[in-house]
């Protein structure tokens, strides 16, 4: 492991002296440029958790829209399995109301202390009460401050609280017979019986109290919408599968917000969690700016629109309907009626369909050199960069600094949610940006927020998180999801800083990076080139399934003609 580490040092230093030579043999001369933007507005957010999705992502989408996205302090937030502070949330809240034009709040840390905490632990009837009256009292002092707020569904999994493992396995399998009964589909029902009978009456119930209560929950959310306390409230449907109890939550919901005659506009249910929150902030920048995103969907090939990918309950083609109505949106026909195409690659290796990302590669060159705004989501069924289409793209020497938008998380939902917020935020000030030196640090934000997707959705999720996890299980440690603090955290923060920066030397230098892109606006025509690249990343939370990542890109204007 010692000459492992060596020799990977030795790469970094080698790949790093190589592109401070070709930066000083090839660049043209240039003028550098900020991606700082003038802030014009100040959004509250109470996150879903303290991930970097949940939070930074948003927070970094604010400088693309000259927002400043204002977090709770570190100390209230949650931490992994540590909850928030809840009675600080609140004090926070309504001493920051007063200077701010709109919040975003996650019921769920409001309520519970994160997401986590959520799926664990029950609030009584005077718990949930409470918070109702504090979102009231909240309204009444800043009735002109608009609240978005996010509530979860609990997904199918059962709470760590229920262990054993037949237990575990047996309420999954009665969930998803229960699923398929509710959709009028032929179940077994002695099986049904059967496994009812198996699981302990107790962990029975507690798992189904838990849909219960959160049903409860967002009843009384729904009247709060309809009385005007709440914007607008978005409800997320967690991991999910096409029949499962969750999906009979959801059903009942439904009808519930029929017969309190509520429009989309007001409650919206959406499939994910961990994008609501980004969704949002586009949607209240397209109000803002009475920017209605039109959306061409383009796919690699036609079958992979009707695809159910891993934790999805629903179709790609369905997703994506849902995240462009919630985002104000609407699809069009053609590419030439859009703002901007939506380009979905969702490739399966085992459908023999990897041939497809050729193809998709000749898609983006002709969207690239017919102008067509393009924003890139790079699905994967088994989350693998064989699957991928960026890598070919690279290869191909295509400018991937001309993409307005890239997404490769392993959810769809999070996926498709994060590159359309991205797109539609952009495109929403730049077809209103007159200043030429705003324009150019709009697109200078916009590609840094990108970059940061590329490099953690394809070069951590598709490659360097198997390489930690691995040598992670070889010496023993088995449990990458719950890592120790004092020792194998530490050392997978090294594993991942070194193997992550050799790919940043390596990837910085290639022609798709650096190649200067042509940029048109109302403001007038432009180009930009990256000139450099670096990061600071390290693990969040101490588990190997997300990283925090702060990508630093320099960017100026070629002068050389």
């Amino acid at each position: 492991m010692k000459r492992f580490y060596k020799y990977l040092s030795l790469l970094v230093l080698l790949s790093s002296l190589l592109g401070l030579w070709h930066l000083c043999r090839v660049s043209p001369t240039a003028t550098n440029v900020s991606p700082l933007r003038q802030e014009t507005a100040k959004v509250l957010l109470l996150p879903l958790d303290g991930r970097p999705p949940c939070r930074q992502f948003v927070i970094d989408a604010g400088h693309i829209a000259g927002l400043s996205v204002t977090p709770p302090p570190t100390e209230l937030q949650d931490y992994y399995s540590q909850p928030g502070d809840t009675d600080g949330m609140k004090q926070w809240l309504s001493a920051n109301m007063e200077t701010s034009q709109a919040v975003i709040l996650s019921i769920d840390q409001l309520l519970y202390g994160g997401l986590l905490t959520a799926r664990e632990k029950e609030k009584t009837p005077e718990e949930r009460q409470q918070l109702i009256a504090f979102l009231r009292q909240l309204h009444e002092e800043h009735p002109t401050v608009p609240i978005y707020a996010f509530s979860i569904l609990p997904r199918q999994t059962p709470q760590d609280t229920i262990d054993g493992y037949w237990e575990r396995r047996n309420l999954l399998a009665y969930s998803r017979l229960k699923g398929r009964q509710a959709e009028g589909l032929p179940v077994s029902t002695e099986e049904l019986e059967k496994l009812e009978a198996s699981i302990p009456a107790e962990s029975l119930a507690r798992y189904l109290s838990h849909f219960e209560e959160n049903r409860l929950l967002n009843e009384e959310l729904i009247q709060l919408t309809k009385e005007g306390i709440l914007t607008q409230l978005i409800l997320g449907q967690d991991d999910g599968e096409p029949y499962t109890i969750p999906n009979i939550e959801k059903k009942r919901l439904q009808n519930f917000i029929r017969q309190q005659n509520l429009p989309t506009a007001k409650v919206f249910l959406t499939h994910g969690a961990d994008e609501i929150a980004l969704s949002l902030l586009s949607l209240i920048q397209n109000r803002r700016a009475g920017f209605k995103p039109r959306v061409f969907v383009e796919y690699a090939a036609p079958d992979m629109a009707q695809r159910i990918m891993p934790y999805m309950a629903v179709s790609i083609d369905e997703t994506v309907k849902e995240k462009i109505s919630l985002l104000g949106g609407e699809e069009t026909t053609t590419a030439e009626d859009a703002d901007f195409t939506l380009f979905i690659s969702a490739c399966d290796k085992d459908t023999g369909d990897s041939t497809a990302r050729q193809t998709a590669v000749k898609q983006l060159q002709a969207n690239q050199q017919g102008d067509i705004p393009t924003a890139l989501v790079d699905l994967s069924k088994h989350f693998e960069a064989s699957e991928t289409v960026l890598p070919l793209l690279i290869e191909s020497d295509y400018p991937v600094n001309n993409l307005i938008a890239y997404a490769g998380w392993n959810t769809t939902s999070n996926a498709i949610g994060t590159a359309l917020a991205q797109a539609s935020i952009y495109e929403a000030c730049r077809q209103q940006t007159e200043d030429r030196q705003e324009m150019i640090a709009l697109t200078a934000a916009n590609l840094t927020f990108l970059q940061g997707r590329i490099l953690e959705d394809y070069f951590y999720l598709k490659d360097d998180i198997e390489l930690v996890n691995q040598n992670l299980k070889k010496a023993g440690y088995t449990n990458t999801a719950d890592l120790d603090l004092t020792h194998n955290y530490r050392w997978a923060n090294h594993m991942l800083q070194s193997s992550m920066q050799q790919h940043v030397a390596s990837y910085k230098q290639t022609k798709s990076a650096r190649i200067p892109v042509k940029f048109t606006s109302p403001a007038g025509d432009f180009s930009l080139m990256m000139q450099d690249l670096t990061i600071e990343l390290s693990y969040p939370w101490p588990r190997t399934f997300e990283i925090w990542l702060h990508a630093m890109p320099s960017f100026a204007i070629p002068t050389d003609k």
